[in-house]
């Protein structure tokens, strides 16, 4: 919990190197998340002009289960935050960076990390997590009679192969194959 009044007191910002436990708030918005360990932020929050600066190094293990066993795999992260929190008193001089959700509206007097790290993480959270061996698995797409899964560039090369012998000169093509 990092509190306005204490932000603007320090000119240079206040710099801030911790790990944190938001492992029941992430589970409170996530259910299906079934681990998080290691959590670490690394940065700093400074007042420029109005504005909160919230800059951070955040780095974590996640565990979720896997989109096709659900097998539990862990997944390492790290990444880079900046957030920029705003007071409502100042809204009318920054309108336009409120209006391309640029900023963050302050509701109180501090600026919540753990909520900060938790929107993250679940931001970050891929659509698709697969164990190691599904991984190589993978290259084997799932096929049946007469349908088949194809990756996107199987799809262009099968569009294009298609829209080749649909054109009013492929019939002709074969006459000239014939005469070599």
């Amino acid at each position: 919990m990092l509190r306005i009044s204490e932000i603007r007191k320090c000119p240079e910002g206040i710099s801030f190197d911790q790990a944190c436990d938001v492992k029941k708030k992430l589970f409170e918005r996530d259910p299906q998340i079934l681990d998080l360990e290691n959590v670490r932020v690394v940065g700093n929050i400074q007042y420029d002009t109005g504005l909160y600066v919230l800059t951070y190094q955040l780095s974590y293990d996640l565990t979720l289960p896997s989109s096709r066993s659900l097998e539990a795999v862990t997944i390492s992260e790290s990444q880079i935050i900046e957030e920029l929190f705003i007071e409502p008193s100042d809204l009318a001089s920054h309108q336009n960076m409120i209006d391309d959700n640029l900023v963050l509206v302050l509701r109180d007097d501090k600026i919540d990390l753990e909520e900060s790290i938790v929107d993250n993480i679940l931001l970050a959270i891929p659509l698709q997590v697969l164990t190691d061996e599904e991984k190589k698995a993978s290259q084997e797409l799932p096929a049946g009679q007469d349908w088949a899964v194809l990756t996107e560039e199987q799809y262009q090369v099968l569009k294009e192969e298609k829209q080749k012998e649909n054109t009013p000169f492929a019939s002709l093509q074969e006459l000239f194959d014939d005469e070599s």
